[in-house]
């Protein structure tokens, strides 16, 4: 799960990792109270920052929501100085108005949050990043002297200036591990024993987060030798909701495709992709499977969805309904192993969910394993026009010819 970079910053103050101050608002009669909010606190230098779900703000363009020709300003993140005039105006153009990214693609995100901050005067920007490492089950800490900018390009470009150091997540970080980070960033007095407790904290707030990523770019060296989260990402495993029961007050419904949303409701793994055949499978593996072999039958996947291994009637309707919502898709794939779950009861499903629906685009069935041939009479005795396949191969191909017959 995403969050915003105000929340993410709360998240990381409660462990002690000093942040950029800053109040969020949600509208522009909220911005002379955080201004004065701010002012108490002794901060004299002001930024405003969009919040959205994607990289890039700085450089972005802000688009009129009501004429998506009007270009309102460039920049979702702008430094004012003491200037509150201006930075007012550019608030106002930001709030309900289109922020587009390369992250963000042509369409864009609505900003519906700012983050009002204070300007920082600091002399080096740096990278810093936590996340686990699967090829070796390890949590891996990633720091740069080029901060900045997207790790992406500095791992394309200049590979040598990203120090990994990989930690023991039954041990944690240790000592002389958060001194060889300090060492590769080439930090020296008072900024090198800043650092050694910035990424101590940072490295707790990350495992007891449940985070699957937390990422600083920029981590900022300011003139005084303080070491401080400028901008802050930080991803949390939805795995983990049952331990904390305060991170559904994080999530952004408006941030989220709302088709991915309405699956989440009836517990199936979306994802929306932009090809023009649907799938329905049980299991990530077999979805993933499926899809490669949509494309070399010569059609695109629509969306990954997994229904999981204990899928009902009712399960496989909401995956239909999820499914034809997306205009893009001209055929769908039931691609059911029956492990755990039984091939007669999505059957059941398939027929019932057709009946429902009335769906008016081919449907290619292909169950396999447990009471797999009670599946086929019933698909078979269900007077629809489904269309059964036997082995995945010829699954897609089958979908791909009806989908081309359709067209």
């Amino acid at each position: 799960m995403k969050i915003h970079e105000y929340q993410a910053k709360e998240i990381l103050k409660k462990y002690g990792v000093p942040v950029q101050d800053g109040i969020a608002i949600r509208s522009i009669g909220e911005f002379d109270a955080a201004i004065e909010t701010l002012r108490s606190r002794g901060v004299t230098q002001f930024v405003v920052k969009s919040q959205i779900h994607a990289g890039g703000r700085g450089k972005g363009t802000v688009f009129n929501k009501n004429n998506r020709q009007e270009v309102l300003v460039e920049g979702g993140v702008k430094f004012f100085g003491g200037n509150v005039e201006k930075a007012k105006d550019f608030a106002s153009k930001l709030l309900g108005n289109i922020l587009v990214t390369h992250q963000t693609g042509a369409e864009g995100k609505e900003v519906g949050t700012l983050f009002i901050a204070e300007g920082l005067d600091y002399k080096k920007e740096l990278y810093l990043g936590i996340l686990l490492d699967r090829s070796n089950s390890k949590n891996v800490i990633m720091a740069s002297t080029e901060g900045g900018v997207e790790i992406e390009k500095v791992a394309a470009e200049t590979p040598e200036k990203i120090i990994k150091v990989w930690v023991d997540p039954l041990a944690g970080i240790q000592s002389y591990q958060a001194r060889e980070l300090a060492f590769g960033l080439n930090l020296k007095g008072a900024a090198f024993k800043d650092f050694i407790k910035f990424i101590t904290a940072l490295y707790k707030a990350y495992e007891e987060t449940d985070a699957s990523l937390l990422e600083i770019n920029p981590l900022i060296i300011t003139n005084d030798d303080r070491i401080l989260a400028l901008d802050a990402k930080v991803n949390l495993d939805d795995n983990s909701d049952y331990r904390h029961k305060d991170y559904e007050a994080l999530r952004d419904l408006n941030e989220e495709d709302p088709l991915e949303v309405e699956a989440s409701k009836s517990n199936l793994n979306y994802i929306k992709l932009d090809g023009n055949v649907g799938c329905m499978v049980n299991g990530a593996g077999l979805a993933m499977g499926t899809m490669d072999l949509i494309k070399l039958a010569g059609a695109e996947p629509a969306n990954f969805l997994d229904v999981g291994g204990s899928a009902s009637a009712e399960t496989v309707e909401n995956g239909f309904k999820i499914i034809l919502s997306d205009p893009n898709v001209k055929a769908i794939l039931i691609n059911i192993f029956g492990g755990i779950v039984r091939c007669d009861r999505v059957a059941n499903g398939v027929v019932q969910a057709s009946h429902n629906l009335k769906i008016n685009i081919p449907v290619v069935v292909r169950l396999q394993g447990t009471n797999a041939e009670e599946a086929r009479i019933i698909i078979a005795e269900s007077g629809l026009n489904l269309i059964p396949a036997d082995t995945l191969k010829d699954a897609a191909e089958k979908v791909t010819k009806a989908m081309k017959v359709n067209a």
